[in-house]
């Protein structure tokens, strides 16, 4: 069992002292456009090893290196394509992975031992410049314990992180809501490994033809090894069990509506709060606004930690644009138990 840290809580004038605690091998709460990552020195394998044994994360789950710029790119990939800096210009900072080939001056601890690494430049201004003044590429996966719903708000990460982690800056909400898009560039086509922030049309509209890892829409096997975080394993859960309905927003409503039991709660378009009358409901947005459901999705499976709930219901967004990233993180809090209508 980790000793409890004293977790200091920095704020955005306070990226020296952040720099510092990445530098001495320490593990730094960061804010992202996304949600809250969990940082260290990804060059550091002792370090590294640390933000696995904080977050309980089986060890094949690869992780993402943060850069402040697309310059830093060549410190750590090889065989960099053009269609990576296309990529970078358009999206950079923002919530976009890119997966390329990797040096050997990046640790296997980081990779899970594949011969690719994620990278990233996050569109947060403090973070960016922790990572410079630093001078190392921060790796970090979301900062909550593995398996549970990412923290899109310094308190959320501290639910998970206080006391074992050394510090946390706020930077208040995450404006994105759910993690980075992850496109693998070493395959041909180009492959979607996981949706995000940055939509597959997007993709499609700098990069041609892009294809989706089965990953996306099924639960890997426990033989298969993931490319990149967030594929394999159950992630985003409550402790409750959830159960996702797709369909249009009113059939999804009329169904969870008409099946509901003493003790369950519902994830709920705005529009549709009045049908789940007498239960627990967690809103995330008008049924037309995925930018919204994308910002309060973790939000709303969290808050039911907090509830004694023994069953949770979800209407599911359409999975088109950011809606993807919506569905593919509702699904997999839900293991795949899928109602379709």
């Amino acid at each position: 069992m980790m000793n409890a840290m004293d977790t200091k809580r920095l704020t955005t004038d306070d990226a020296a002292r952040g720099a510092a605690i990445i530098a001495s091998g320490g593990l730094l709460g960061i804010p992202t456009e996304t949600v809250y990552g969990l940082g260290a020195n990804g060059l550091d394998s002792a370090a590294v090893a640390a933000i696995f044994a904080a977050k309980g994360r089986p060890q094949d789950n690869p992780l993402i290196l943060h850069i402040p710029s697309a310059d830093w790119l060549e410190r750590y990939c090889q065989d960099i394509s053009p269609a990576a800096y296309d990529l970078a210009r358009r999206f950079w900072p923002g919530p976009l992975t890119i997966i390329l080939k990797r040096k050997p001056i990046v640790p296997n601890t980081v990779t899970a031992g594949l011969d690719t690494v994620g990278m990233r430049c996050p569109d947060c201004a403090v973070t960016r410049a922790i990572i410079a003044a630093a001078n190392v590429p921060v790796a970090a996966p979301s900062g909550n314990t593995s398996g549970r719903p990412s923290p899109t708000t310094a308190e959320a990460m501290l639910e998970d992180m206080d006391g074992k982690i050394d510090a946390i800056v706020d930077a208040g909400p995450c404006t994105v809501g759910v993690e980075s898009t992850i496109v693998d560039l070493t395959t041909t086509p180009p492959r979607l490994l996981r949706p995000g922030g940055v939509t597959l049309e997007e993709l499609r509209n700098v990069l041609g033809e892009v294809a989706v890892d089965e990953a996306v829409l099924r639960l890997m096997s426990t033989n298969e090894h993931p490319r990149a975080p967030g594929m394999k394993y159950r992630h985003y859960a409550p402790k409750a069990p959830v159960t996702v309905v797709s369909g249009d927003a009113q059939g999804t409503a009329r169904y969870i509506s008409a099946h509901l039991q003493p003790g369950d709660g519902v994830i709920c378009f705005s529009d549709y709060v009045n049908f789940f009358s007498g239960f627990s409901t967690q809103a995330i947005g008008p049924a037309d606004d995925p930018q919204e459901h994308a910002r309060h999705i973790f939000e709303a499976l969290r808050a039911f930690d907090h509830e004694d709930v023994k069953r949770i219901w979800a209407q599911s967004p359409d999975a088109t644009g950011l809606g993807l990233a919506v569905t593919n993180r509702l699904n997999k809090a839900a293991g795949f138990h899928i109602i379709s209508l």
